[in-house]
C-alpha cells in the first residue's frame, strides 16, 4: 500500500513538473496575442465613471473567465474529433473555421468602430444645447447603466474571440500529449492569461486615481510630481490604447484570416516574412483585417436596409 501510494505520489508530480514546461512553452508562444488582448480590454472597459471602473472590469473579468470555462473543453473536443476524421481520411478543419469565424467578428466590429467615430466627427454642433443638456441629466442613471452593460457584453464578446485563439494556440503544443496534460496545460493558461490581463487593465484604468492621489499628498515634493506626471501620462496612455486595440482588432482578425488561406498564408510566410520580416506580416495581417472588416460592414448595412425596405413594403 505504502509503495502504491508514493507511486501514485510520483506520478502527480511528474504530471505537474510536465504541465509546468509545457505551459511555459504554451506562454510564450501566446505572448503575442495577450499582449493585444489587454490592448483590447483597456480600450473596451475605458470610458465608464471613475467609481465604476473596477466593477466593470470585474464584470468583464468574469466574463472572459467564463469564456475560457466553455472554450477550454471545447476546444480540447473538437480536436479530438478532428483527430477522429483523420484518422479516417476526412481531413475537416473545424477548428480554423470557427476561428476564422472570430477573425471575421473582430474586423466587423473595428470597421464599424472606424465608421462610428467618422460619423461623430463629421455631426454638425448642436446650436442650443440647453435641452439637450437637461434630457441628458434626465437620462443620466439609465445611459449609465446601459453605457456599462453595452461596454462589458462588447467586451466580453471581443475576449471570447482572443481566448479562443490564445487557448487554440496553447492546445497546438500541446496536441500529443496525454489528456490530462492537454487540460491542466489550458486550464493553467486560462486563469494565468484572465489575472495577468484583467489584474493589469485594472491597473490602467486607476492610474489617474494614484495619479491625483499621490499629487494631493503632503509628504514631499517627489510624490507630488510623481503624482503629476502619471495625471499627465494616463490620459495620453489612454488614447494610445484607443488606437492600439482598434489596431489589435485587425492585427489579430487579420491574421486568423491569413492563416486560415492556405494561399494567402504561404505568401505571407514566404515571401514577405522572408523580405520583410515580421512588421511586413503585421501590415499584412491589418490591410487582410480592414478589408474584410469593409466588406462585412457593407455586406451588413445592405442587408439591413433590404431588410428595412421589405417591412416598409409589407406595411
Amino acid at each position: 500500500m505504502p509503495s502504491s501510494f508514493f507511486a501514485l505520489f510520483d506520478d502527480i508530480a511528474s504530471l505537474l513538473d510536465d504541465i509546468s514546461a509545457m505551459t511555459k512553452i504554451a506562454a510564450g508562444k501566446t505572448a503575442g496575442v495577450v499582449g493585444d488582448d489587454l490592448a483590447l480590454n483597456a480600450e473596451q472597459v475605458s470610458g465608464t465613471a471613475a467609481d465604476r471602473e473596477l466593477p466593470v472590469v470585474w464584470a468583464v473579468a468574469k466574463g472572459s473567465m467564463w469564456n475560457k470555462v466553455i472554450l477550454v473543453p471545447t476546444a480540447m473536443a473538437i480536436s479530438a474529433f478532428e483527430a477522429w476524421l483523420h484518422g479516417r481520411d476526412i481531413n475537416i478543419p473545424l477548428i480554423i473555421w470557427l476561428l476564422m469565424l472570430g477573425g471575421g467578428y473582430l474586423c466587423y466590429e473595428g470597421v464599424e468602430k472606424l465608421v462610428h467615430n467618422v460619423a461623430k466627427k463629421r455631426r454638425p454642433p448642436v446650436e442650443d444645447a440647453a435641452p439637450q443638456a437637461s434630457a441628458a441629466a434626465d437620462e443620466a442613471e439609465f445611459d449609465l447603466v446601459a453605457f456599462e452593460k453595452e461596454k462589458i457584453e462588447g467586451a466580453i464578446k471581443t475576449d471570447f474571440v482572443l481566448s479562443a485563439e490564445i487557448i487554440v494556440i496553447a492546445l497546438g503544443t500541446v496536441a500529443f500529449q496525454p489528456l490530462l496534460a492537454q487540460f491542466g496545460v489550458l486550464a493553467v493558461i486560462a486563469v494565468m492569461m484572465t489575472v495577468g490581463v484583467y489584474g493589469l487593465v485594472a491597473a490602467i484604468v486607476k492610474l489617474d486615481d494614484l495619479g491625483l492621489h499621490l499629487s494631493r499628498e503632503g509628504n514631499g515634493r517627489l510624490r507630488a510630481a510623481l503624482g503629476r506626471g502619471i495625471l499627465a501620462f494616463a490620459p495620453r496612455l489612454m488614447k494610445f490604447l484607443s488606437v492600439a486595440g482598434t489596431v489589435a482588432m485587425f492585427m489579430v482578425g487579420g491574421s486568423i484570416l491569413v492563416h486560415g488561406i492556405p494561399a494567402l498564408h504561404h505568401f505571407t510566410e514566404h515571401h514577405v516574412d522572408d523580405l520583410i520580416g515580421w512588421l511586413g506580416v503585421a501590415l499584412v495581417n491589418i490591410g487582410v483585417g480592414i478589408l474584410a472588416g469593409a466588406v462585412l460592414v457593407a455586406a451588413m448595412t445592405a442587408f439591413q436596409k433590404l431588410h428595412a425596405g421589405l417591412r416598409r413594403s409589407k406595411a
